[in-house]
């Protein structure tokens, strides 16, 4: 009869999440050949990638041999005593928030989200991980309640939780732990399971108890603008690909300009502030895409208004690709930026004449 974890690994194979055995009644990767252990006196060194042990179809180096493979996965978890169940967060394309539940607050105000403002009193109110999540959707500009999140929440053994999300396409995300360490953090008790790093999956039991998906959502919802913006404000972000480009700004500003005698004076202004947009492609966080586009949409509604752009869907269309060729992670955000900006401009046309 096959064993629940082969189900739940079998189930995490089906969705593209690469998965590897846990050491049984554990959430750490099964420990590998002699050969293979650093702890082991006859440990060789060398590269995950290289390992003759992965080719060969075991499970040497933890999550470096995660696999989809269907006769792989039976073999490993047909073995006794069965392993649980670990998906390998890169490989699989998934961002995971980890959520810790310690009660070892308060903290300073300076570490509990190192991307935020946070006031002394918002600190003095966080004792637990789950604490830090709710202030970081409220200061992240999420849902009206934490708990509103949809997406596959999995209650751990220790009281936390994992919030499971897919990465948007092209996109990577880095690894970190919540303050424990230098480098990156979300936020304090607040880890982040992605590149490079592996997460247990729902299902899986340990000794401590099991990892127990809440709710009715079974499957990770898209990484969502208002966390991928705290993610890449904090570093988290290795690489963000551009979608292919359809055009050169210049040539989407020439393309929107209406057949007239101003419309190379439209086209310069317009190509000045889809420019600056589209130049955050080579900037990180922080360097004002948000506000660059809210200018640039005030002037394309300008522009429209004055019937120097051919339409509003011209307009946007030229707006929305010079933003998502720079922050592919954020077209939802963009969206909302390029409307109430187009909106404020076309109430003050612009004036070949006296806006030069």
């Amino acid at each position: 009869m096959e064993s629940k974890a082969a189900e739940v690994a079998a189930w995490c194979a089906r969705r593209g999440w690469p998965v590897f055995p846990l050491r049984p009644g554990h959430k750490t990767p099964r420990p590998g050949c002699s050969r293979c252990r650093r702890a082991s006196d006859q440990y060789v060194p060398h590269a995950p990638a290289g390992c003759l042990c992965i080719a060969q179809g075991r499970w040497c180096h933890g999550f470096y041999a995660a696999t989809l493979d269907a006769g792989r996965i039976a073999r490993w978890w047909s073995e006794r005593p069965v392993p649980g169940v670990g998906v390998a967060t890169g490989e699989a394309g998934l961002v995971v928030v980890d959520v810790d539940c310690h009660a070892d607050g308060p903290v300073e105000a300076s570490r509990v989200l190192p991307g935020f403002e946070v006031t002394d009193q918002d600190a003095r109110a966080v004792r637990t991980g789950l604490d830090t999540w709710n202030l970081l959707v409220r200061l992240a500009g999420g849902p009206d309640a934490a708990d509103a999140v949809q997406t596959l929440t999995v209650a751990t053994p220790s009281g936390g939780r994992h919030l499971w999300f897919t990465a948007p396409r092209g996109t990577r995300w880095a690894s970190s732990a919540g303050g424990d360490h230098d480098g990156r953090s979300l936020g304090w008790q607040l880890d982040i399971r992605a590149e490079g790093g592996y997460i247990v999956a729902p299902g899986t039991c340990s000794q401590a108890g099991e990892y127990r998906a809440l709710g009715d959502v079974r499957l990770p919802a898209r990484l969502p603008d208002w966390l991928a913006g705290a993610l890449e404000r904090t570093g988290h972000l290795l690489r963000s690909a551009p979608r292919p480009r359809a055009a050169a700004v210049p040539n989407l500003a020439r393309q929107a300009a209406a057949p007239q005698a101003e419309s190379a004076w439209a086209s310069a202004v317009a190509a000045t502030a889809l420019a600056q947009v589209a130049e955050c492609e080579r900037l990180p966080e922080g360097s004002g895409w948000s506000s660059k586009l809210n200018k640039a949409a005030f002037t394309m509604g300008g522009l429209v208004a004055a019937g120097l752009v051919s339409s509003d869907a011209d307009a946007r269309r030229a707006l929305v690709d010079a933003a998502v060729q720079a922050r592919p992670q954020r077209e939802q955000e963009a969206h909302r930026i390029i409307q109430s900006g187009l909106i404020a401009g076309q109430r003050r046309p612009l004036n070949p004449t006296k806006d030069r």
